[in-house]
């Protein structure tokens, strides 16, 4: 009996360890998968986090490429600019100034003009030239076209003059910065061309 009950422990002994050990090959096995699962999903995910980054990473290079080559040719354009006005400046700026800045200049061009009116014209001169003006005028012209040239002047006109027919609506500027404007349109393009090469 001793011998029977014995076995039969043994049995129950020997099939709880098989069980057991099939639980846990079972439980390993399971925590196996799982650990698979795991890895292969961390793997995705990490392949789709780097795909973004690089998808980030060449949309900002190309965004700066783009930005560069943007600011290179505004760069090169403003340059361009200072270049044609520096040339402007010394080629027309300063002899159409000292032109008018010539009283004898600014006076017999004003004669021409108003002589063109038939001697009925308004005339704005600057203010802070009446004097010399006021003289050359009195010497330099005559009494006919003077009683008919109707004269003023305003501290807004720096150099040169405006003349308008009498009760007309329209005034001609005649100042330096008209003229250095004027010829600084031709003066662009030809500048332009002789110094880039362009049209």
């Amino acid at each position: 009996m001793e011998n029977k009950l014995q076995e039969l422990t043994q049995k129950i002994y020997s099939e709880g360890i098989e069980k057991a050990n099939q639980d846990a090959i079972r439980i390993i096995e399971g925590a196996q998968k799982k650990a698979d699962e795991i890895t292969k999903a961390a793997k995705n995910e990490a392949s789709e986090i780097i795909s973004k980054a690089q998808a980030n990473a060449n949309e900002i290079k190309r965004n700066g490429e783009s930005e560069i080559r943007i600011a290179s040719k505004q760069a090169i354009s403003k340059l361009k600019q200072q270049i044609i006005n520096m040339i402007s400046v010394k080629a027309i700026d300063k002899p159409v100034k000292d032109a008018f800045d010539d009283k004898a200049f600014v006076g017999s061009l004003i004669q021409k003009v108003a002589s063109s009116f038939n001697n009925n014209a308004k005339l704005v001169l600057p203010e802070a030239d009446q004097d010399k003006l006021t003289a050359y005028f009195n010497d330099n012209t005559s009494k006919e076209l003077m009683k008919s040239l109707q004269i003023s002047f305003d501290e807004n006109i720096k150099v040169g003059f405006k003349i308008s027919p009498k009760d007309a609506n329209y005034i001609i500027s005649f100042t330096d910065e008209d003229f250095a404007n004027y010829f600084k349109g031709f003066m662009r393009s030809k500048t332009i061309q002789l110094l880039f090469g362009e049209e």
